[in-house]
């Protein structure tokens, strides 16, 4: 059970993640989540004389889902709100019922791309939009303080749950809509991973009703092999599919399909900056594009600025993380951001990033302009990157670890200002990521096999 303290922290920076049935992914956090998220979301919406509050709750395709799904929908229910569960749907899937059935808050269980005995919990507003870190504190110290502990309706004021049979069709009617009318996508291949995962029924489905010949694979989830060897994380099987099937296009989700990778018709890999280069300069070019200016954070490769800048675009930069690229965008009034990644948000259609809405933006690209993705990918000139993602035994501080700051010292004397060197802790895993950015491939090279070899003697797992 978790610590009583006021202080602890459970949330990353997409949630709550872990280790399913370990804390703070246990079924007994998950209702004590439920409960503080109710009375926060019920504080919020002001529902207290008007009825009880409803919330969605969705998942990925986890065997952990069913578990987690019941214990945080009993919390919920507890303290008097209403569940509306949907099942397995895509997070911006979620996002968007959310907002559609004027529900007041959604909540995902799922991990992303983790492996499958891992899980997650994260929160949407009703207006579709991630929780800022205040709500999230509140809902912490909810948790963990005892609080609520009295408040516990009866009779007919505990919540009841309903299932909505028809969440799949709304979400495909929703990202079709994304697509012009005018446009099909008859004559076109497009290969499909869905990675065991959220968007096993939902992608194929909207590619085929766009007229698309589909070949799909990945797409019989067991409830353990999401992601496994599939999807966006093993971008190789994308690659793979093309190559055999002779597609225009491969388009590669991870579990819960927030992100996209595409793979072109020679079987290349086409990474999140490359499909924001694309988007934003046809975004400019049909002046779509909010004061000229993409949203991206600083893991993405700087010939993105360049690209932008010769067509008087520009990048501004976040840390990383999709929710702090939605929080640029907000804040600025922007409408397209993203991820190296693969996390791709376009406003105009979705609050949250959305892999299926993001492939539909680059397809119509295709279609408008009758070129391959192979030439279309060409307009960002790319630096080159040295990235290495080490696993870690303990996460101190990065000012305890001397000789590996020496080390980053040298590699960025030697850049002279013509590059740069990051390093930081994944906030959703025991890892520690590394990318140095520079001209000379080989010469970064070395500098993060030295850097690597270091973290690994030090702190690695």
């Amino acid at each position: 059970m978790p610590q009583t303290s006021p202080n602890r922290k459970i949330f990353g920076t997409d949630g709550v993640r872990g280790v399913a049935n370990i804390e703070p992914v246990t079924a007994e956090t998950a209702l004590k989540l439920g409960r503080a998220a109710a009375h926060v979301f019920s504080e919020m919406s002001g529902r207290r004389s008007k009825g009880k509050p409803r919330i969605v709750i969705g998942k990925d395709t986890r065997l952990s889902g069913y578990m987690l799904e019941t214990a945080m929908a009993s919390g919920v229910m507890s303290l008097g709100a209403d569940v509306l569960m949907i099942g397995p749907l895509p997070t911006p899937g979620i996002a968007y019922i959310t907002r559609s059935l004027r529900a007041d808050a959604g909540i995902v269980l799922s991990a992303s791309h983790n492996p499958y005995e891992d899980n997650g919990i994260k929160f949407f507003r009703h207006d579709g939009y991630k929780l800022d870190d205040a709500v999230e504190r509140r809902i912490e110290q909810l948790v963990f303080s005892g609080e609520i502990e009295s408040i516990r309706p009866t009779a007919g004021k505990v919540g009841q749950a309903t299932r909505i049979d028809d969440a799949l069709g709304r979400y495909v009617e929703f990202a079709k809509a994304s697509f012009p009318k005018g446009l099909t996508l008859e004559g076109m291949r497009v290969a499909l991973d869905a990675a065991n995962g959220a968007s096993y029924k939902s992608s194929p489905c909207i590619l085929r009703e766009l007229g698309a010949d589909l070949v799909v694979t990945h797409n019989a989830p067991n409830g353990r092999n999401i992601n496994a060897n599939c999807g966006s994380t093993h971008p190789e099987e994308i690659q793979r599919i093309v190559r055999e099937t002779g597609a225009h296009v491969g388009i590669s989700h991870d579990g819960d399909a927030d992100r996209v990778l595409l793979c072109d018709e020679k079987g290349e890999l086409v990474d999140g900056d490359e499909i924001m280069a694309i988007a934003a300069l046809d975004f400019i070019r049909r002046g779509r594009l909010a004061q000229n200016t993409l949203v991206a954070t600083v893991m993405s490769n700087f010939g993105l600025d360049e690209t932008l800048s010769r067509h008087e675009g520009r990048v501004l930069r976040t840390k990383v993380g999709d929710r702090y690229v939605i929080e640029a965008m907000m804040k600025n009034d922007l409408n397209v951001g993203g991820e190296q990644s693969g996390h791709m948000i376009f406003r105009d259609y979705s609050t949250t990033g959305d892999g299926i809405v993001a492939a539909l933006q680059i397809l119509r690209i295709l279609v408008e302009t009758g070129q391959p993705l192979s030439e279309l990918k060409r307009c960002l000139t790319k630096y080159p990157q040295a990235q290495r993602n080490l696993r870690v035994r303990e996460k101190p501080p990065l000012e305890s670890l001397p000789k590996t700051l020496q080390l980053v010292r040298e590699a960025e004397a030697e850049l002279e200002g013509a590059g740069r060197v990051l390093l930081r802790y994944s906030g959703t895993e025991p890892k520690i990521r590394l990318l140095i950015e520079g001209r000379d491939a080989d010469r970064i090279d070395l500098h993060a096999d030295k850097i690597a070899a270091e973290l690994q003697e030090s702190i690695g797992a």
